[in-house]
C-alpha cells in the first residue's frame, strides 16, 4: 500500500507502480519526469524591469510574470501539488515587481513506457496583505518601486496589496491542519501566516537574535546573518503542531561555518520553543535546498553546491534525525540519493546512458510520495540558470525517484502529503 497516496491520479500511479521490485544499485533510480518549459508565464504586472538580458532572453517582460524558481513543493488534495518559486529574480533590490505566489501544478509524468511530460500550471494564489498586517512598509505603499526609480508600482500591487519579492524572499511553505500556510522567509528571517488564499494574518514573526541584511528594522545594528541565508528549508512535524526552519547559512559570529541551526517552533503559541539542533554541511560553501519530515524526528534536506552543469559536483539528500545527536549537538546524516548519479535504466531522461544527473545550481524542493518515492524539483531562476544546456534559461523539472531503502515514513508527514481540500 503507498503510504501517501490514497487518491493519486491515474499517470501518478503507473508511476508509482514502478517503485516495486528489487533496489537498483545506485542510491536512487529515476521512475518519471516531467517539465514546465522555462518561458511560462502568468497574466500580471510587467516583470522583469530591474534585471538584465540572460540565456537570450530580454527583460523586461511586459504585463507578464514568469513561473519560475520552484523553491519548495506541497502535496494537494486530488494528485496536484502546490509549487512555490521564491523572491523571483534573486534579490531584495531587483525583485520589487515580481509577485510572490503559488501555483497549482498537474503533471503529466514521462515514465519508461507512458506519459507526456508535460505540466498543467494554474495560479492557485498570490501572496498579500489587504488587512495591513505587516508592520512595516511594502512595496504597496510605494508610488515608485525603489527609491531611486521612477518607475511606478503597478496598479493592481498597490490596489490589492500584494506582496512582492522586494518584501520577502520566501524560501520554504507548509500547509497546516487549519488549512492556512506558513512560510519562512530569508529577508528577516520571518515566518509568515497566510489563509487560504494568501492573505497575511498577522505580523511575520522574526527569529530572536537573528537579523540578515535584508531586515526592515536592522536600522544601524549589525547583521548576525548573510543575505539569502534565512530559511530555505522548514519541516512541519510532530503531528502537524511544531514548525522546524533551518537557516540556510552559519550566523557570522560562529567559527564553525559548516554549522546550521534548526529552530522549534510551536504554531498554537505562535513562539519559538527554545529548542535547537545543528546541521554540519559537508562545505562551508555548500547550501541548503530543503527540509521536510519524514517522520516527527526525521527530514529529508536537500545539500549542494552553487555551481551547475559540468561544474556541478555535489547535489545529494540526506537523512537527518533530531533523535541522534552527537555531543556538539550535531545532528546524525545519512545519505539517501546523489542527484548527479540517478540510475536510469529505462531512459527516461533520454541521454542514452543509462544514468541521469540533475545538474542545476538550485535544487530546493523535496516531498515523499511514498516510503520509497520522492518527488524532487528545481529552481531555474529565470532567466539566469543554465545548467542543463549552456547558454539557454534551464526548464522547471520535476523528477520522481526510486530510493534503495525505505524511509520511515509516519506522523505528520502523512497528513501533510495527503494534502488538504481548497476553498
Amino acid at each position: 500500500m503507498l503510504a501517501c497516496w490514497p487518491r493519486p491520479t491515474a499517470a501518478l500511479a503507473a508511476v508509482l507502480l514502478l517503485t516495486g521490485g528489487a533496489p537498483a544499485r545506485a542510491a536512487a533510480t529515476l521512475v518519471g519526469r516531467a517539465i514546465v518549459p522555462a518561458d511560462t508565464f502568468e497574466v500580471g504586472p510587467t516583470s522583469g524591469q530591474f534585471i538584465t538580458p540572460a540565456n537570450g532572453r530580454t527583460p523586461p517582460f511586459a504585463r507578464r510574470q514568469p513561473v519560475q524558481g520552484f523553491s519548495a513543493v506541497l502535496r494537494a488534495r486530488d494528485g496536484d501539488f502546490y509549487g512555490m518559486p521564491d523572491n523571483g529574480f534573486g534579490a531584495k533590490p531587483n525583485s520589487a515587481d515580481f509577485l510572490l505566489s503559488v501555483y497549482r501544478l498537474s503533471p503529466s509524468f514521462t515514465t519508461a513506457s507512458r506519459g507526456t511530460g508535460t505540466v498543467k500550471v494554474e495560479l492557485a494564489f498570490h501572496l498579500s496583505d489587504p488587512w495591513h498586517k505587516i508592520n512595516f512598509p511594502i512595496v504597496a505603499d510605494r508610488d515608485t518601486y525603489y527609491p531611486t526609480s521612477n518607475i511606478p508600482v503597478d496598479p493592481s500591487i498597490k490596489r490589492d496589496r500584494l506582496l512582492t519579492g522586494a518584501d520577502f524572499d520566501i524560501e520554504s511553505f507548509r500547509q497546516v491542519k487549519d488549512g492556512t500556510f506558513w512560510f519562512g522567509d530569508e529577508f528577516g528571517p520571518f515566518l509568515i501566516h497566510v489563509d487560504r488564499k494568501g492573505r497575511v494574518l498577522e505580523a511575520p514573526i522574526p527569529l530572536p537574535g537573528v537579523q540578515s541584511p535584508d531586515n526592515p528594522f536592522l536600522g544601524s545594528s549589525t547583521p548576525t546573518l548573510r543575505s539569502s541565508k534565512g530559511f530555505e528549508g522548514m519541516a512541519l512535524a510532530r503531528e502537524g503542531n511544531f514548525l522546524y526552519p533551518l537557516l540556510e547559512g552559519a550566523l557570522n559570529a560562529d567559527p564553525d561555518q559548516r554549522r546550521l541551526i534548526i529552530n522549534e517552533f510551536e504554531i498554537k503559541k505562535r513562539s519559538y520553543t527554545g529548542r535547537q539542533w545543528f546541521y554540519r554541511m559537508e562545505d562551508a560553501a555548500n547550501s541548503i535546498g530543503d527540509m521536510t519530515a519524514v517522520n516527527d524526528h526525521q527530514f529529508l534536506v536537500i545539500e549542494r553546491d552553487n555551481f551547475q552543469g559540468a561544474e556541478a559536483k555535489f547535489k545529494k539528500i540526506f537523512l537527518i534525525d533530531l533523535k541522534a545527536v552527537d555531543s556538539s549537538g550535531f545532528v546524525s546524516k545519512k545519505e539517501v540519493a546523489d542527484l548527479l548519479n540517478i540510475a536510469d535504466p529505462g531512459d527516461i531522461g533520454r541521454s542514452g546512458t543509462g544514468v541521469f544527473t540533475f545538474p542545476f545550481q538550485t535544487i530546493e524542493s523535496v516531498l515523499p510520495l511514498d516510503g520509497r518515492t520522492l518527488l524532487v524539483l528545481n529552481d531555474n531562476n529565470y532567466p539566469f540558470s543554465s545548467g542543463r544546456t549552456a547558454g539557454q534559461p534551464d526548464d522547471n523539472e520535476e523528477i520522481i525517484i526510486r530510493l534503495d531503502e525505505w524511509l520511515p515514513l509516519s506522523g505528520s508527514a502523512l497528513e501533510e502529503c495527503e494534502g488538504h481540500d481548497d476553498d
